[in-house]
C-alpha cells in the first residue's frame, strides 16, 4: 500500500528525501542505481549525496561497502569476533572493556536478505512491497516532531514507539528494530563514525512501515497544525532574520 507524506513533509519544511530500505530482486526499478567502489572500504552513508540527488544506492551479498554493512545487511562477517572486539573497544573505545563490548556483539541482530539486492535511497512509487524501513533525515526541531508523531497513536500497552540503541549508522537503519512488523521508530545517525558524511546538524529518524502509515495520516487534527509547532517556527523565522 502507497501511504502519501506531503503533508507531514509541508508542515515540517522536509526538504531531505525520505530514504527508503528495501529488499528487491530487480535493481533496475530503481535506476539511476549507484554502487560501492568493489574491493574499497565505503561507508553506506558515503551515498548521501546520492540520495540527495534521487540516486539509490545498491548493495549485494559480493559488494557491500564495509565490513560493518556486511555483518548488519548481509549477515557476512568479515572478522572474527575478537578482530571486532578488539577494534571496537580498545581502537575506537566505543565500550567501557573488551567483555561489555563481547557481550553486546553476541547479542546484535543482523539481516539476511530474502532477494539479490538491498536499495537505499529515495522512496519508490510501486515498490512497497519490498520496502522495510523509512528514514527521515531532519534537524533537531524537525526530529522533536517526528518524536511527538510516533508517539500520537500510542496507548501504553507495549514498549516505547521510539529508541536511540547504540550501533553502526547501518544497523540503524534495520536492524535495531524489535520487529519491523510494528509501528516502531529509531533516532539514529548517532554513530559519529559515519557522521562526517552527514551534514552537521542532521539526524536521522527511521521507521518501520506500520509507523509511516501512522506518521503519514497526521493531519490537520494533530499537533501539526496547532500553537505549539506555529510558535517553534516562528521563532526559527525570526531568529533566522535577526
Amino acid at each position: 500500500m502507497a501511504y502519501d507524506p506531503s503533508f507531514l513533509r509541508k508542515r515540517l519544511g522536509i526538504d531531505f528525501p525520505l530514504i527508503g530500505l528495501y529488499d528487491a530482486p530487480d535493481a533496475g526499478a530503481f535506476e539511476p542505481v549507484v554502487s560501492p567502489p568493489p574491493d574499497r572500504h565505503t561507508c553506506v552513508f558515503a551515498f548521501f549525496e546520492d540520495w540527495r540527488e534521487g540516486r539509490t544506492l545498491c548493495l549485494t551479498r559480493k559488494n557491500f561497502g564495509c565490513g560493518g554493512a556486511g555483518a548488519a545487511l548481509w549477515s557476512v562477517s568479515t572478522r572474527s569476533r575478537g578482530e571486532y572486539v578488539n577494534f571496537l573497544a580498545g581502537t575506537e573505545g566505543l565500550k567501557c572493556s573488551p567483555d561489555v563490548m563481547g557481550a553486546w556483539l553476541d547479542r546484535r541482530r543482523t539481516y539476511s536478505p530474502v532477494h539479490p539486492h538491498i536499495l537505499i535511497g529515495p522512496m519508490r512509487p510501486g515498490m512497497e512491497s519490498h520496502l522495510l524501513t523509512v528514514t527521515f533525515f531532519v534537524n533537531p526541531d524537525q526530529l522533536a516532531s517526528l518524536v511527538i508523531g510516533a508517539h500520537y497513536r500510542h496507548d501504553l500497552s507495549g514498549p516505547d514507539p521510539v529508541r536511540a540503541p547504540f550501533g553502526s549508522g547501518c544497523m540503524q537503519l534495520l536492524t535495531c528494530f524489535d520487529d519491523i512488523a510494528r509501528p516502531q521508530a529509531v533516532i539514529g545517525a548517532t554513530d559519529i563514525a559515519m557522521r562526517p558524511f552527514l551534514d552537521e546538524c542532521a539526524l536521522a529518524f527511521t521507521v518501520t512501515v506500520p509507523m509511516f502509515e501512522q506518521l503519514c495520516a497526521l493531519d490537520e487534527g494533530s499537533f501539526l497544525a496547532r500553537p505549539f509547532l506555529k510558535r517553534l517556527q516562528k521563532a526559527r523565522r525570526e531568529s533566522r532574520n535577526r
